[in-house]
């Protein structure tokens, strides 16, 4: 280990920075393989101040974002169920999904055209049969939709918790309300300094969300941190129609106000709707984690156009956070210039679903430098090809 004018406290393979749902899915999986892992969150174990609150998050195979995607979320779903039965908790419920929009909507569009090129189970229902067999829903004659089967949603508090303790019954030291304030290659590996200390490893996995732009400069002109609220409504009329045996989980893209997303009812929740994107940016230390009035009447304009017996009594809200980059796709990989760093922002408001995958892969990148999983299609470089994993001496203080 080459000598710095740091004090090296401890000594460990990786260091992972940021427990939330993707860097418990990397601990887990890099302590599985026997590393030896320090796991470091800036805030308390199951705190609500991350990208993974709200209680569910969807899974859909269908992916209108990209069929490279594909791919990716086939190995995430045999993880959750790998994960639920490692756990024995349940974590992913299979109610189908809906994908339903206007004439040329890209939900429907591009759902559609990854399940040809995957050969995805699917069924297109025009406007008529989408009412006739959800009949909370009112659509305009001419649009359409698609079903599939293999969709559902994830109870994210329970698919982090999971994460971690497995990650500790293999090993695996988590450090919460320890944030990481600088890093710095050292030689041979990295050294991460937080207020308790300093520790170094052969490889740091930054994992760290909505603060990830803290951490890694430079990528960081590339992520912009979003506000977005969730809202939960008890329904006016019958609940059958809502609950998870008769509403699968559904993305709809409207003409006027871009797309909703919304899951079944749960008795002990309500009905969780919310738009995908709000417009609103903010720092994630300083973001505005009420709820207000102008939030709520838009989610609510959407429930009387498209299922007015929705719109009932608000339950409660909650505000989490997208971190974006400019096409909406992730960045994952070793970190430009730094051969002992890897990272995901597997974010945009659709990485939830992927984190067990995203954990393997960090692991694989952290361990061997290498995974067979395709991922060069969220390679930074992309946005810049000056941002290449090539070695140069990099650091974040």
């Amino acid at each position: 280990m080459t000598t710095s004018h740091y004090r090296l406290d401890m000594q460990y393979d990786v260091i992972v920075a940021g427990l939330g749902a993707h860097g418990s899915a990397a601990a887990h999986h890099l302590a599985r393989r026997g590393a030896r892992v320090l796991g470091l969150d800036a805030f308390t174990r199951a705190h609500a101040l991350g990208s993974s609150v709200g209680l569910t998050r969807v899974i859909r195979l269908s992916y209108f974002e990209h069929p490279d995607y594909v791919p990716l979320l086939l190995r995430a779903w045999d993880l959750w169920l790998e994960l639920e039965r490692d756990v024995g908790t349940d974590l992913l419920l299979r109610t189908g999904g809906l994908y339903i929009g206007p004439p040329g909507a890209e939900t429907v569009t591009g759902a559609e055209r990854s399940a040809r090129q995957h050969g995805l189970p699917h069924e297109l229902l025009e406007s008529a049969e989408l009412c006739r067999r959800f009949p909370a829903f009112r659509l305009d004659p001419s649009w359409t939709g698609m079903h599939e089967d293999r969709a559902g949603l994830l109870w994210s508090d329970r698919c982090v918790a999971a994460h971690l303790r497995l990650a500790e019954r293999n090993g695996a030291e988590l450090r919460f309300s320890e944030p990481v304030r600088s890093w710095r290659g050292s030689g041979d590996g990295v050294e991460v300094r937080t207020d308790a200390g300093t520790y170094a490893a052969g490889t740091l996995v930054v994992a760290a969300g909505a603060w990830n732009p803290s951490l890694l400069p430079e990528i960081a002109r590339h992520l912009q941190v979003e506000r977005v609220p969730l809202f939960w409504f008890e329904p006016r009329g019958d609940l059958e129609r809502f609950r998870a045996t008769s509403l699968p989980v559904y993305l709809i893209e409207t003409d006027w106000d871009g797309t909703f997303y919304g899951f079944p009812y749960f008795d002990d929740q309500g009905l969780k709707v919310a738009r995908h994107h709000s417009g609103t940016f903010a720092a994630p230390e300083t973001v505005d984690r009420a709820t207000s009035p102008e939030d709520e009447g838009r989610v609510r304009r959407f429930l009387r156009a498209h299922i007015p017996i929705a719109d009932g009594e608000l339950r409660s809200s909650k505000v989490c956070m997208y971190t974006n980059t400019p096409d909406e796709h992730f960045l994952l990989g070793m970190y430009p210039g730094s051969a002992h760093v890897v990272y995901a922002s597997a974010c945009s408001g659709h990485g939830f679903k992927f984190s067990t995958v995203i954990g393997e892969i960090l692991a694989d990148l952290a361990v061997e430098g290498a995974t067979r999983h395709p991922i060069g299609f969220l390679s930074a470089a992309r946005l810049d090809p000056a941002m290449d994993p090539r070695p140069r001496e990099v650091s974040a203080d």
